[in-house]
């Protein structure tokens, strides 16, 4: 596990981990209760469910950011060769606009880089445009688009923007040291 001071305003540490097939129900909790508040205008229905959750866990990894046993966000990252996937960051609402995501940011980058990944890609459903900035600070640029999925209904259309980012060892815009890949293989 690993200690970090994700900014001015979170005092205690945090630690991330490499979830295991047990947290699946945490998971699913707080990604749900992180998309529903952001995305409750285009989709009614939960964002994920747990047999989803356990089936990720399945061709990928969740990094999970705790403290005192108490999940406070996820990020899901797949290696696929020398690239990765990146998907559902989700910070528990309560404590969004506080870092965590940066830091779950900075973990999984660090963590493909481990894994030898050159590049991660993302994908930003496109009319969640508040997203745009942050990832765009952190590197990523658009590569293209992609269908939202036909099995999801929503009251407005909706598309996926693709993004990529060269994986570098350094992360300008955080406060937060890069050893985490080493930690967490």
């Amino acid at each position: 596990m690993i200690s970090r001071k994700l900014n001015d305003r979170m005092t205690s540490s945090v630690q991330v981990r490499i979830a295991e097939l047990e947290d699946a129900e945490r998971i699913t909790s707080v990604i749900n209760s992180a998309f529903r508040l952001a995305e409750q205008f285009f989709i009614d229905d939960a964002r994920i469910d747990v047999e989803s959750v356990r089936n990720y866990l399945n061709t990928g990894n969740f990094l999970l950011a705790e403290r005192e046993s108490v999940l406070m966000g996820c990020v899901y990252v797949e290696p696929q060769g020398n690239r990765a996937y990146l998907g559902l960051l989700a910070v528990d609402p309560a404590r969004q606009q506080s870092g965590l995501g940066s830091a779950l940011m900075n973990a999984a980058e660090d963590y493909c880089l481990g894994l030898s990944c050159r590049s991660m890609d993302i994908k930003v459903v496109n009319l969640r445009t508040d997203l745009f900035g942050f990832y765009q600070k952190r590197g990523y640029v658009e590569t293209g688009t992609s269908p939202f999925p036909t099995d999801v209904e929503t009251k407005l259309p909706v598309h996926f923007i693709d993004m990529s980012k060269r994986l570098s060892q350094t992360h300008p815009s955080t406060n937060y040291d890069s050893h985490v890949a080493d930690k967490l293989l």
